[in-house]
C-alpha cells in the first residue's frame, strides 16, 4: 500500500510536472513567431509570413569551415517535427505551415493552449491572432499544434514499470509479510501447543518454552508460566487443604462417635459414663466449630485484595487497644509496649484484618510461654512500612521448624498444640493476610529461649488518597 502511494504521488508529479514544461515551451514559441510576424504592417501572405520568420536580431554569425553561417535559436524550434505551425490571413486563409499536416484556423480569439486530438494524435492547440505594431491592425492568426505522442508513449512505458514494480513489491511483500507473520506467530503457536497438552492432561508438569525474543511475546511467555505455577501450588494447597482438614476432622468425629456407641451401648445408664462421655463431645464439637471457623477465615484472607484493597486503619490506636486487653485478659502476664511512633500512622489494611493479626501473634506467645510470663511489644517505622515486633520467652521453635510454621495445619508438638487447643491455622491464616496487603512476617527463635514475630506492614504516604 505504501508503494502504492508513492507510486501512484510519482506518476502524477511526473506527469503535471512534464505537461506545464511543455505548455510553457509551446506558449514562448507561439508568443514568439506572433512577435516576428508582428513586425509586418499588411495583412500576412506566403512571402511576408517566410521574411518575419527567417532571421532574427537573436541570430548569431559563426564560422564553420571558414564559411559564415547565421544561427537562429528560433529555426531550431520550428524545425521541432512535433512542432506544428499555421499561419493565417485576416480572412483566416492559410498562408503558410510547416510539416504535412492542413489544419482549419480553431477560431478567431486568443485560444490558450489546452490538449485536443487531431487526426489521431493528441497535443497541445494554441491560437494568437497578430497586430501590427506599427499600425495596430489585424494582419492574421498564428496556430500551433505541439504534438504529445512522444509524451504518451513515456506515459505508457512509465505506467508499465510502475506496474511491474507494484507486481514485484506485491510478491515479495508478500513473501516477507508471510515470513514475519510465521516468525512473531511462531510464540503463539507453542503456547497454544503447550494450551492444549495441558487441557489434554491437567496433571502434567509441562510449561512454556523460554522465548530469547525479548519482546511483550516473551513477557507472555513468562507470566503465562507463572499463572500456571500459581494454579498448580493453588492446585497442591488445594489437595493438601482437604487432606489436613479430613484429617483433623477425623480425629474429632471419631471421639464423638465413640462416646455415642458407648453410650447407646450401656453407658447411658451410668450418669458418671454419661456426663464424661458429654463433655468430651461438647469439646470436641467446640474444636470443629472452631476449625472451620478457621477455615473460612483463611478463605476470606485470599480475598483481601478484592474487598478490602482501600480500606486504612490508625496503627497506634490499634496496638495499645490490643495490647490492653491482653492485660485485662491476661492478669498474670506483664506486656511491655515500647512505642517509637511520635504521631499516628495510617496503615493500608482493614482495621478488623489488623485487630486479627495481633490477637493471633499475641494470643499465641500467650499459649507457649512457660515460666516467664511476659510479652515485649515495639512498633516503629521505616518510613514505608510499619514494623511490630512480638517477643515471648517461652518454649521457642527448632531451627528446621521455624520456616513451616505459617504452613496450614502445621504443628511444631502436636501433642502439646492439642492440649493448648490450637489447629495449626491461626499462622497460615495471619502470613495469608498480610502477604494481600503486601507486607512481610517471619519469626525469628531461639529454643529454649523464646521467639521474635516481626511484622511489617505498608503505611500510607501522606501524598496518597484515602
Amino acid at each position: 500500500m505504501v508503494f502504492t502511494i508513492f507510486a501512484v504521488i510519482t506518476y502524477k508529479s511526473s506527469i503535471n510536472l512534464y505537461v506545464a514544461k511543455e505548455r510553457r515551451r509551446i506558449e514562448q514559441v507561439t508568443y514568439q513567431i506572433t512577435s516576428r510576424l508582428a513586425n509586418e504592417n499588411s495583412a500576412l501572405n506566403q512571402t511576408s509570413s517566410h521574411q518575419a520568420l527567417a532571421i532574427s536580431q537573436d541570430s548569431e554569425l559563426v564560422y564553420i569551415d571558414g564559411i559564415k553561417v547565421v544561427i537562429d535559436p528560433f529555426i531550431s524550434d520550428l524545425g521541432n517535427p512535433d512542432l506544428n505551425l499555421f499561419v493565417y490571413n485576416p480572412l483566416g486563409e492559410l498562408v503558410m505551415m510547416t510539416g504535412n499536416k492542413n489544419i482549419d484556423l480553431a477560431q478567431h480569439t486568443v485560444k490558450e493552449a489546452t490538449i485536443e486530438t487531431i487526426g489521431g494524435k493528441p497535443g497541445f492547440l494554441l491560437v494568437q491572432p497578430v497586430y501590427s505594431k506599427e499600425t495596430r491592425e489585424l494582419i492574421g492568426y498564428a496556430q500551433t499544434f505541439y504534438e504529445l505522442t512522444n509524451f504518451y508513449e513515456i506515459r505508457n512505458r512509465l505506467i508499465s514499470i510502475l506496474i511491474i514494480l507494484e507486481i514485484v513489491s506485491l510478491i515479495l511483500s508478500s513473501i516477507l509479510g508471510y515470513l514475519l507473520s510465521a516468525y512473531f506467530l511462531k510464540p503463539i503457536k507453542l503456547l497454544r501447543d503447550t494450551m492444549e497438552k495441558i487441557r489434554k492432561d491437567p496433571q502434567s508438569d509441562i510449561h512454556m518454552r523460554k522465548l530469547e525474543t525479548n519482546d511483550e511475546l516473551a513477557d507472555l511467555a513468562d507470566i503465562f508460566n507463572e499463572m500456571l505455577d500459581r494454579m498448580r501450588s493453588y492446585t497442591e494447597l488445594q489437595e493438601q487443604f482437604v487432606e489436613d482438614v479430613s484429617h483433623e476432622l477425623r480425629t474429632p468425629v471419631a471421639v464423638i462417635e465413640g462416646h455415642l456407641s458407648m453410650l447407646n451401648r450401656w453407658g447411658k445408664d451410668d450418669p458418671e459414663i454419661l456426663a464424661e462421655s458429654l463433655e468430651a463431645s461438647m469439646q470436641e464439637i467446640k474444636r470443629m466449630k472452631t476449625l472451620v471457623q478457621e477455615m473460612l477465615d483463611l478463605s476470606r484472607a485470599e480475598q483481601v485484595n478484592i474487598h478490602y484493597s482501600n480500606e486504612r486503619t490508625n496503627a497506634k490506636e490499634v496496638v495499645h487497644q490490643i495490647v490492653n486487653n491482653f492485660r485485662m485478659i491476661y492478669p498474670e502476664f506483664v506486656f511491655t509496649l515500647d512505642d517509637d511512633l511520635y504521631s499516628e500512622k495510617i496503615l493500608k489494611i482493614y482495621r478488623n484484618h489488623f485487630e486479627q493479626i495481633l490477637i493471633i501473634v499475641m494470643d499465641n506467645a500467650v499459649k507457649y510461654s512457660t515460666d516467664r510470663k511476659e510479652v515485649h511489644i515495639s512498633i516503629s517505622t521505616n518510613l514505608k512500612e510499619l514494623e511490630i515486633a512480638i517477643q515471648d520467652f517461652g518454649e521457642g521453635i527448632p531451627p528446621e521448624d521455624v520456616s513451616r510454621i505459617f504452613h496450614r495445619f502445621y504443628r511444631v508438638d502436636k501433642a502439646r498444640a492439642r492440649t493448648k487447643g490450637g489447629n495449626g491455622l491461626g499462622l497460615s491464616i495471619a502470613s495469608k493476610l498480610i502477604d494481600s496487603y503486601k507486607g512481610r512476617i517471619f519469626a525469628e527463635s531461639s529454643l529454649g529461649k523464646g521467639t521474635i514475630f516481626r511484622i511489617f506492614i505498608p503505611i500510607q504516604n501522606t501524598d496518597e488518597k484515602e
